[in-house]
């Protein structure tokens, strides 16, 4: 990577469905999808979750912020982090959201701007003083975020449509593949083609093989699917991802010596783990 920053991925949220806080998942974390992701001194968010709340936290008191906000979708566990993110409260924000899974009439921009409306929340529709340039794209299109920064796209198998992501830095790269169903003894191509020799690949672990026939339809994927998938694209890392908030801690246990057995070097997300290709 040389003459470019560090690249990693920070995890706030990693449950699904809808945030499952308490003392049964205190050690993988209940916050519902988000993501930050460091290439070099430029900062993309992975979805706005209520991970979002503690990505926001942990940003600097009054510090400019400008980043880059790719949404796999806008079903309520991946935005209902929008109204605690303080920071578009602030003049000094600069934001670019972008979304691919959106057909018109229905825009990013109004979606979001719904989560907004009422001023009980700590940020609404009448204070908010960031700059937010809305973005939108075709599913499959590959988006050049400036500063050596490609980020590929794929459709997802989700209800209502999701995208997957390939962010390339420096010549390394992280998939973020979440929301998406698989069909049995069928790769999906469109994921299998996104995650083709990756470094990192996220995936949408919700459920196991065994748990899946029983939400087909759901939009969802399992942990075996994902080491199938790693295995046959070449993928270096695999992560477990979108836990379901009926898997505690203990079965979070499970899954992870399961998946060491499956596939050596397998990890399960946790909130607060940092990764690095």
């Amino acid at each position: 990577m040389s003459g470019h920053g560090e690249f990693y991925v920070r995890f706030w949220g990693v449950r699904g469905s809808i945030a499952s806080p308490g003392p049964a998942t205190v050690r993988y974390g209940g916050n519902t999808s988000c993501l930050e992701v460091r290439c070099g001194d430029r900062l993309l968010i992975m979805d706005a979750g209520t991970g979002l709340r503690l990505l926001d936290e942990s940003l600097a008191d009054g510090a400019p912020l400008h980043a880059d906000l790719l949404m796999t979708h806008t079903h309520l566990d991946h935005v209902c982090g929008w109204p605690y993110f303080r920071a578009l409260a602030a003049p000094t924000t600069r934001l670019r959201a972008w979304s691919g899974h959106l057909k018109p009439p229905h825009t990013l921009e109004a979606v979001m701007g719904r989560f907004l409306e009422d001023k009980a929340t700590p940020v609404h529709q009448g204070n908010v003083q960031a700059s937010v340039d809305w973005r939108a794209f075709a599913q499959g299109d590959t988006l050049d975020l400036g500063d050596g920064i490609t980020v590929g796209t794929a459709p997802l198998n989700h209800p209502n449509g999701a995208t997957g992501y390939r962010v390339t830095y420096g010549g390394q790269s992280i998939c973020y593949v979440t929301d998406t169903e698989h069909v049995p003894d069928q790769p999906d191509t469109n994921v299998h083609g996104l995650i083709d020799g990756a470094d990192i690949v996220i995936y949408d672990a919700t459920y196991t093989d065994e748990e899946f026939p029983n939400f087909i339809t759901w939009g969802h994927s399992t942990w075996q699917e994902g080491v199938r998938l790693c295995d046959s694209a070449g993928v270096k890392t695999y992560v477990i991802f979108h836990h379901d908030p009926s898997h505690d801690d203990d079965f979070m246990d499970g899954v992870a010596r399961e998946a060491e057995a499956a596939r050596p070097g397998s990890i399960v997300a946790r909130e607060g783990l940092v990764l690095r290709p």
